[in-house]
Formats: structure tokens, sequence, C-alpha cells
């Protein structure tokens, strides 16, 4: 028997298997080989094995791990060890807000740069694209030069419904995780996506314009698309895990001296500088990463975004 995680901590999860029940289930042993080294073993997304011979109605046992496809990780400040948040995954979404809480390119730039290390499709999407920040030059001039990378930027609103038709079309039939920081309004998008999901959503403190945690692990949901969404059409699912919102995404797996690898526009220059791969793009002659920033074809805010990187990774000492 093998079945589908849906959600779970370290040592419990809920499992969707094969015989079309949802149950309990728990390691066998309480150490799953494949798990090592991370926070939590297993995450929303993942297919496993379960122990035919102790199956009951309600709870199983789980003795091995379905090769993942792919998986999504980041690192836990806090623990101080890899979590996983999502597997197997179709799209990633990163979802961002022009302001409430404040814009944060970083946030998506460093999503961009895991997505792309462990070869996942993510798409850039701008909930409360009607509020009226959405409209400042710097905003849109970010959202643009990801647009040119090549990245599929989505300007939304779960609150009016701008956008929402796209971004339906985009998740039908595919499995998709949402990562973001607190507050920009992930759960709101998901209620609005399926009129029978009721999820929390959360306020934001006055004080600093941030969310509020109200999803506190991942959880796979499978949501039937509102009708007005996919023009008419009845029974038209998709495949959602909701990630916990976090203020700060940090990467994991990824050496300092590799980040550039991960960001498109810097990927295809390394190795030509004059100094060759012992370039650091900062201060050397004959840089070509240097020389696109200075002709236009690299952002300054993306050189930027990926210097200031660079340098947490190397102290350890991470900002917002």
């Amino acid at each position: 028997m093998q079945g589908l995680i849906l959600n779970g901590s370290k040592n419990v999860f809920e499992v969707e298997c094969d015989d079309g029940i949802v149950r309990g289930c728990s390691l066998k042993g309480k150490i799953l080989k494949a798990g090592e080294g991370y926070y939590n073993p297993l995450a929303p997304g993942d297919r496993v094995v379960l122990d035919d011979s102790t199956l009951e109605r309600e709870k199983g046992l789980i003795t091995d791990l379905v090769p993942r496809r792919n998986e999504f990780v980041r690192w836990n400040i806090k623990r101080r060890e890899p979590q996983l948040l999502a597997a197997n995954l179709d799209y990633l979404m990163i979802v961002t807000t022009p302001d409430f809480p404040p814009f944060r390119p970083r946030f998506v730039d460093r999503a961009l740069a895991q997505a792309e290390y462990q070869g996942i499709t993510p798409v850039i999407v701008c909930n409360k694209y009607d509020v009226e920040e959405s409209s400042s030059e710097q905003f849109r001039q970010r959202l643009e030069v990801w647009e040119d990378l090549g990245y599929k930027v989505l300007r939304l609103s779960a609150r009016t419904g701008e956008g929402l038709t796209e971004f339906a079309e985009i998740l039908q039939s595919r499995l998709s995780a949402l990562v973001g920081q607190s507050g920009v309004g992930k759960s709101s998008l998901i209620n609005v996506l399926d009129n029978n999901v009721v999820l929390k959503t959360g306020s934001l403190s006055q004080k600093y314009g941030r969310g509020t945690h109200t999803t506190t692990k991942g959880s796979l949901m499978h949501i039937q698309l509102n009708e007005s969404l996919v023009g008419g059409l009845h029974d038209v699912t998709a495949d959602i895990i909701d990630t916990p919102g976090v203020r700060r995404f940090l990467l994991h797996g990824i050496e300092p001296e590799n980040l550039a690898l991960y960001y498109r526009e810097f990927a295809p220059l390394v190795g030509k500088c004059a100094y060759g791969m012992s370039c650091t793009h900062t201060h050397e002659k004959g840089c070509a990463v240097q020389d696109a920033v200075r002709s236009g074809a690299i952002a300054p805010d993306r050189f930027e975004s990926w210097q200031r990187t660079v340098e947490e990774m190397r102290t350890g000492r991470w900002e917002e």
C-alpha cells in the first residue's frame, strides 16, 4: 500500500492511502533513512510506502519513501536544520504583495534561487495588486525585471478577483505550493479559488505591517476550483500545499560562491570573468558580471540582492 502525505509533524502524518482512506500514520521505528538530516523527514506531497501487515482503519506505519521528483526546502534558523516544505511539485507559487506586508524583493529572489537549485518551476504571484502601492514605479519595475528574465508573474487580488482566472488556469490538475511572508494572503487566495474551503486568515500588525501566522504547518488540499474561474466547468480540481508564512526565507544547499549559478542572468557569465571561476564579482577587473551591471544587462537591484544574500550566507547574519 502507498499513500500521499497531506500534513504532519515529526513522527505522525496524515496520509491519504491508495484505498481512499485517510489514516494517521507514524514512522516505523521512528526513523526514516531517506529523511535523515532534515528537521522534518516528510513533507506534504511526498508519497510513502505503508506496512500492509499492520494496517488498520484509522492508522498505519510508514516504512519507506517513494523517490521524490523534487523537494522544496528552506533553512530553519530557529531549529538550525533544513526544513522540507513540499515535495513532487509542478509549480512553486511565490506570493508577494506591493505593501501590507511591505514588498520584499529579496525574499522573492531567494525563493527563486532555491527553486532554480531544486529544479522546480516558479511563478511569482503578486496578490493585493488593487492597492495604491502597486502603481509605484519601483514596484512595477521590479516585476518587469523578473518577467524579462522569463519568470511568469501574475498580478491579482483575492479581494477584487482580478487575475484569478489566469491563476486558476495554471493551478488546475497540478500540484503547487504557496510560499510567502506572513500576511501576503495565501489562505485568502485559497478561499476564493474554492468556495468549499474556509481557511483562517490573519490580520496585519498595525505597528510593523507584518502578518500573523495563521498556517502553523504545511498542508496539502484537494480543491475544486470555483466554476466562475474555469469557464463554468464542473469538477475542475487542483492540489495546493499551503505552507506556513515566514518572515525570512533562508537558502539551503547552495554555497555562497555558487549562488550566481541560480540567478538566471548571472549564470551564463560565471566562468567568463578574467579570473575565471575564482572571481567574486565584487571588485575584480575584467568581471563579466560587473560589466553586465554597468551595461544594464543585469538590473542593479538584482545585483544588490545577490550581493547582500552572499554576504548574509557567509556571515550567518540574515536580514528580513
